[in-house]
């Protein structure tokens, strides 16, 4: 049976709902500051806020040129198209503290308007985007806490990596977790639960040339949409004051809602590390562990964590580390990653930010498709007034595969330069 436009319809005005209520304002730009007077709801503030962004993107979806002919009798693009994005995004950020129930909400809608100033005819791809979360916590001081939480996104950044670009991608994750802290609170033990869903369409009315594997098609890219359930068991022991063994298991079950094709996965872990600190300016985790795969198609590999953040100064930080891992994914089952990451951040002056992250990521799909992503995010952001923040930047987000196609095989570049204004 046919869904996906029952699907978008009811997900869309559920997130309308949450973006008006417990909304986020995690989507691909940096939350705006706290501070400003805000609006008074109990004992905490609301925080409205507005952003103004202009994006020049060189990849935002596939249109054919105008005067262009169709290409074998189909509507094929030859690469990725240019254009310049206004987001309007207007949203909020909610904070309620509170020693028995504290809660945290945030953010957004964001409507993407394609100029047309590049690529004739892209303005019929102006969408809404947005973001939504929400934290709340019950007696965080006490031995059994607990954690309700749930993240609600609506981008052009999807989280299935077997998918090209072009594709639009609306995603919820709903968590649960408890924290039990017996004796003196040395020892914790939190079991989770988490559900989530993604839906896909197409970003543009075409189809990218030399693909020939449907994995690179937007047009097709809604069959991949999916469920996936995390039962999660985590402990940690402090064995000094800041620093502690943890072990981290779970168990992953994915499911495909249209595609019969997508092998199904069932994902078993256990990691055991230690994290904390080792200096005072230096923080480190490190875990190693297996994932093994249940189901039919079984498989299995070696994963672990090897994080390091460094406090140079109170207003310089650096952060590296490698992750491998090995998750489930559409067409293929499974993937492993092996990625390698760093970011630098600096305050100056206690009004400009300076960021700037870089990370490389090895996939290697069952069967014989391996993919390369490199990306890169550098700007500064500048508090002009407690109400007015100004940021700007450059993002390169790079791809090649062994498989053909332009919608796995791309160079993207985006320029921004956004203002916000929060009350």
């Amino acid at each position: 049976m046919k869904l996906p436009g029952k699907i978008w319809g009811g997900m869309g005005a559920l997130a309308l709902w949450t973006a008006l209520l417990p909304a986020s304002a995690l989507a691909q730009q940096s939350a705006p500051p706290t501070g400003g007077n805000g609006f008074k709801v109990g004992d905490g503030r609301l925080h409205p806020y507005f952003d103004l962004e202009s994006r020049l993107d060189s990849g935002m979806g596939y249109f054919r040129p105008a005067g262009a002919d169709v290409l074998d009798g189909n509507v094929l693009s030859p690469k990725p198209s240019s254009e310049v994005a206004l987001h309007l995004r207007p949203g909020f950020r909610l904070e309620m503290p509170s020693p028995s129930m504290p809660i945290n909400l945030a953010g957004n809608l964001d409507y993407v308007l394609y100029t047309g100033l590049m690529t004739a005819g892209s303005s019929a791809a102006s969408h809404l985007e947005g973001a939504a979360d929400l934290l709340a916590r019950f007696n965080p001081e006490s031995p059994l806490s607990f954690e309700l939480g749930d993240q609600l996104a609506r981008s052009d950044r999807t989280r299935t990596v077997a998918v090209g670009a072009g594709v639009l991608s609306l995603f919820n994750e709903a968590r649960a977790k408890a924290t039990w802290r017996p004796g003196g609170g040395a020892l914790e033990i939190s079991p989770s639960l988490a559900y989530a869903v993604e839906f896909f369409k197409p970003l543009g009315a075409l189809a990218p040339t030399d693909c020939t594997d449907t994995v690179c098609d937007p047009a097709t890219a809604d069959r991949f949409d999916y469920s996936n359930l995390r039962f999660g068991l985590e402990g940690r022991w402090r064995f000094l004051p800041k620093t502690a063994v943890v072990v981290d298991t779970g168990l992953d079950s994915r499911g495909y809602f249209h595609d019969d094709q997508s092998p199904s996965a069932l994902l078993l872990h256990g990691l055991v590390g230690v994290a904390g600190l080792v200096s005072p300016k230096i923080t480190v985790t490190a875990k190693v562990g297996w994932k093994q795969n249940l189901s039919a198609g079984g498989g299995g590999a070696l994963v672990t964590q090897l994080e390091g953040n460094y406090l140079f100064s109170p207003t310089l930080t650096f952060k590296g580390g490698y992750l491998r891992t090995l998750e489930p994914v559409a067409a293929y089952g499974l993937f492993r990653d092996d990625r390698g990451y760093a970011e630098a951040r600096a305050f100056m002056g206690g009004r400009l930010t300076l960021h700037a992250g870089a990370s490389v990521d090895f996939l290697h799909f069952a069967g014989t498709r391996s993919d390369t992503l490199v990306s890169l995010d550098a700007g500064p952001e500048y508090l002009f007034r407690p109400w007015l923040t100004g940021a700007a930047g450059y993002m390169l987000s790079a791809r090649s595969s062994s498989e053909t196609g332009g919608g796995i095989n791309y160079t993207r570049h985006e320029g921004y330069a956004r203002l916000s204004v929060l009350y």
